[in-house]
C-alpha cells in the first residue's frame, strides 16, 4: 500500500507535524533569549523569572487541559493551541516590557501544556489502533524540531539582528505545519472523552451504576499514575537541563575551548535522535519497562562516570550515554499514562512539561548556591531517580513485532 493511502502513515506524519511545531516553537524563543533580554533591558535574575513563568504555566494548566480535554478532544485542542503557540511568538517579539513579557510566557506554558496533552494523546490513540510503536519516533521528530529551531536562528541573526523578523518566518513555518497536520489527525469518536481507544478510566470502572459519568467528576490519581508522574518529572528535568547547560559546564568546568563547548548540545541531541529513531524496535523486543529501567541506569551512571572523571572527552562521553539512555523515557511513559485515561495522560504530561521548563533554572539555582558540577550531578540523580520510579510503574508486556519496513527509522 502507498504511505499516502496508508492510514497509519497518514496519521503518523499528521501526528509527527505537532511534535515538530511544539519543538520548533520552544528552540525559537529560547534561541533568541539573549536578544530579547537587550531588547527589555533585563538582569540575569529576571531573566531566570521569565524562563520559571513558562514552567509555572504549564504546571497550573493541568485543571484547564483536563476539562478542554474532555470538552473539546484531542483533535481541536492540538489544532488550536499549535496555532496560539505560533501567534505567542509575535506577541513575545512584540512586548513592550518586562510585566507583559512575563504574560506572554505564561500563556506559552499553558499552551504547551495543552499542545503536549493532545499530541500524545493522538500518539497513544494511533498505536493502539493500528498496534503498531511510533511514540518514539514521534519524540525524535520534537528533538528534530529544537535542531531545525537552532538552525534558523543562527540564519536569521546572522542576516538581521531583528527578533520580529525571525519570528515572522517562524510563524509561516508553524502554519504551514499546523495546516499539515489537520488534513490526518484521528478523530476523538473512539471513546467519549478523546483518550486512546483502550484506555481504561478507573472511575468508570468501580462506579458503572452511577448516574452521572465517571469522566465528569475529578477522582484522585492512582498509585502507578503517580509514579508515572515523578519519572516523568525527573526524566524531563535531566533533559531540558543538559540541552541548557552542557556547553557551560564544557567551557567552565572542564575547561574546553569556546569551539568545543557548543558540541556538548550536539552530542546530547543527536543521541537522543538516534535512539528515539530506533526506540520503538526496542519497545516491542524487550517492553516499555526495560528500555526505561536500562536507559536511565546507563544515563545516571555514565554522567556520574563523566562528572567524577573530569575532562573535555570524558564529559562528552557522559553526555552521550545521557542522550541515549533518557531519550525513550518520555514515549514509554506517556503511552504508560494513556492506557490509563484522558486524566492520567493530562496530569503526566503537565508534570513533564513542568520537568522540561523548569528544570533548567534549577539547576542554575543549585549552581549558583554551590557550583555548576553539582547541578550536573543532580541531573545524574535525576535520571537514576527515573530508574527507581519505572520499578514502580505498571508496565504492559512486549508489542507484537514491528514489521519489517518499520525496523529501520523512516
Amino acid at each position: 500500500m502507498s504511505r499516502l493511502h496508508d492510514p497509519f502513515r497518514r496519521g503518523q506524519l499528521a501526528i509527527a507535524a505537532l511534535f515538530l511545531s511544539l519543538g520548533f516553537q520552544y528552540a525559537t524563543w529560547a534561541a533568541r533569549i539573549p536578544a530579547i533580554k537587550s531588547d527589555l533591558g533585563l538582569s540575569a535574575a529576571e531573566v531566570g523569572v521569565l524562563l520559571m513563568a513558562a514552567g509555572v504555566g504549564a504546571a497550573v494548566s493541568f485543571p484547564a487541559v483536563a476539562w478542554l480535554m474532555r470538552r473539546m478532544g484531542s483533535r481541536r485542542l492540538s489544532l488550536l493551541s499549535q496555532l496560539g503557540l505560533a501567534l505567542l511568538l509575535l506577541a513575545l517579539a512584540a512586548a513592550p516590557n518586562y510585566p507583559v513579557a512575563l504574560l506572554v510566557m505564561c500563556a506559552d506554558g499553558v499552551l504547551v501544556g495543552c499542545l503536549n496533552v493532545a499530541m500524545n494523546a493522538q500518539g497513544a490513540a494511533l498505536e493502539a489502533r493500528h498496534e503498531r510503536n511510533t511514540m518514539a519516533r514521534l519524540h525524535a521528530v520534537f528533538s528534530a524540531g529544537s535542531l531545525l529551531a537552532a538552525l534558523l536562528a543562527s540564519g536569521m541573526t546572522a542576516a538581521t539582528g531583528s527578533v520580529a523578523a525571525h519570528f515572522g518566518v517562524a510563524v509561516a513555518l508553524l502554519v504551514a505545519l499546523g495546516a499539515t497536520a489537520r488534513t490526518g489527525l484521528l478523530d476523538d469518536a473512539t471513546t467519549p472523552d478523546g483518550a486512546a481507544p483502550g484506555a481504561t478510566d478507573p472511575a468508570a470502572a468501580e462506579a458503572p451504576g452511577d448516574p452521572e459519568p465517571a469522566r465528569r467528576r475529578w477522582t484522585l490519581p492512582s498509585r502507578p499514575t503517580l509514579w508515572m508522574c515523578c519519572a516523568m518529572v525527573f526524566g524531563t528535568v535531566a533533559e531540558g537541563a543538559m540541552n541548557d547547560w552542557s556547553a557551560l559546564y564544557l567551557k567552565d568546568i572542564a575547561e574546553a575551548s569556546a569551539e568545543l563547548a557548543p558540541l556538548g548540545i550536539a552530542v546530547v541531541s543527536g543521541m537522543m535522535v538516534v535512539a528515539r529513531l530506533f526506540a520503538d524496535g526496542w519497545r516491542s523486543r524487550f517492553g516499555d519497562g526495560r528500555v526505561v529501567l536500562l536507559g536511565s541506569a546507563v544515563a545516571a551512571a555514565g554522567l556520574a562516570a563523566a562528572l567524577v572523571s573530569g575532562g573535555v572527552a570524558p564529559a562528552l562521553a557522559g553526555f552521550a550515554c545521557m542522550g541515549l539512555g533518557i531519550a525513550a523515557v518520555t514515549p514509554c511513559v506517556y503511552a504508560a499514562a494513556a492506557r490509563q485515561g484522558s486524566d492520567a495522560l493530562t496530569l503526566v504530561a503537565a508534570m513533564g512539561t513542568t520537568g522540561l521548563l523548569a528544570g533548567p533554572p534549577l539547576i542554575g539555582f543549585i549552581a549558583g548556591a554551590s557550583s555548576l558540577a553539582w547541578g550536573m550531578g543532580t541531573v545524574a540523580a535525576s535520571a537514576g531517580a527515573v530508574a527507581l520510579c519505572g520499578t514502580r510503574i505498571r508496565w504492559t508486556a512486549p508489542a507484537a513485532p514491528v514489521a519489517r519496513s518499520e525496523a529501520t527509522p523512516a
